[in-house]
């Protein structure tokens, strides 16, 4: 079986967790959790890393460190992981759903602002699948309505909108090093901010809201999180950031070769590049349209039939009994790309040999 996306361990990780276990320092304190904060925020180009236990936590503490209230309204996208709308419901704020774009599969901005409303607090754009939002048009509407902007990069590490590394460009950017994830820590997140105050803060709350007295006694001063990373998985972390740039080049390869397998097929809708965007493809995404002849869902099963793991696009969350009730405008893009799209083997180590198997099982289904 050609797997979706799996790990890709060549580096230093049995180094460095070797030597968490040999000093016993495999728990929140030591020094890969501060290395890896700081080997983060210097490959992105954010002026503060706080790491997390996982995304979701990484998620949800940004809009805690922003002070996001309950009935405050957020919006996202309804096409995205559950994660990206679950901690909005964490917090008991409200999520209010916007269409994305028939091409990049991504919050369309253009219809953000018919959404606002006097209880808006924040705008929370998923990166999904490696393709970055529209920022700009964005961060103007955001600050003509003093909204804040939370990043879900959790997808799109290594992908730059206009030179800039998606998740800096909002008030909070956050990551996961999830498995499957361009680098992983097995479990883990990242929040950057090029806020410091907000940074301080974030780091604050993650870690207990825990103050140090005079005495080494712990006060805590308000209610903290234990979303801290244990030193052992920044470890892996800090070895997975030494290869990234040959990740990302793996992973851009592997589109291209894609692209020039399939540009031919009928009925199969390639994944875009704006021309001010870097398109990391973390998973490579196709549209399978109505003229190629079988449905998506068929698609995935003779995909799995020739041994190859294929995943299908996102179901819409607002098609979900907790977000039935929530507000939304027109949401036909996601409701089609929904049923249309599918996501390609798409790991790190994928060989040339295994994309053309699976190219070749889409052209035969197709000219047969």
């Amino acid at each position: 079986m050609i797997p979706l996306c799996v790990p890709e361990i060549r580096g230093n990780e049995w180094k460095y967790i070797k030597e968490c276990l040999d000093t016993n320092w495999v728990s929140s304190a030591g020094s890969y959790v501060d290395k890896i904060e700081n080997d983060f925020a210097k490959f992105v180009n954010a002026k503060k890393a706080v790491v997390m236990s996982n995304g979701t936590s990484a998620l949800y503490l940004a809009l805690k460190a922003l002070d996001i209230q309950e009935d405050d309204e957020i919006i996202v996208s309804s096409l995205t992981f559950i994660s990206s709308v679950n901690v909005i419901r964490y917090i008991g704020a409200r999520p209010v759903f916007v269409d994305v774009c028939r091409d990049t599969f991504v919050m369309d901005v253009k219809k953000v602002e018919e959404l606002i409303t006097p209880k808006t607090k924040a705008i929370l754009p998923v990166h999904l699948y490696g393709h970055p939002v529209d920022m700009d048009m964005l961060m103007e509407i955001a600050k003509r309505y003093n909204l804040y902007v939370v990043e879900d990069a959790t997808e799109s590490l290594g992908s730059l909108y206009k030179k800039n590394h998606t998740g800096t460009i909002g008030d909070i950017g956050c990551f996961s090093f999830n498995g499957n994830k361009l680098i992983t820590t097995g479990g883990g997140g990242m929040i950057v901010t090029n806020n410091e105050e907000i940074g301080e803060r974030a780091k604050f709350l993650s870690t207990q809201a825990k103050v140090v007295i005079e005495n080494k006694a712990f006060y805590h001063p308000e209610v903290g999180y234990n979303f801290r990373m244990p030193n052992i998985l920044a470890a892996m972390g800090c070895a997975q950031l030494e290869n990234i740039d040959e990740y990302i080049q793996a992973k851009i390869e592997h589109a291209n070769h894609y692209n020039e397998l399939l540009k031919d097929v009928k009925g199969i809708t390639l994944p875009t590049e704006k021309e001010w965007a870097k398109n990391v493809h973390w998973l490579y995404s196709i549209v399978v349209e109505d003229e190629y002849g079988i449905s998506r869902d068929e698609l995935i099963k003779l995909l799995a039939e020739n041994e190859v793991e294929s995943r299908p696009f996102f179901m819409p969350i607002h098609k979900m009994p907790p977000y039935v009730d929530c507000k939304h405008g027109d949401l036909s893009v996601t409701e089609e790309l929904s049923g249309k799209g599918l996501n390609l083997p798409s790991s790190v180590g994928l060989k040339m040999e295994e994309i053309e198997k699976v190219c070749e099982v889409i052209m035969r289904c197709y000219y047969e």
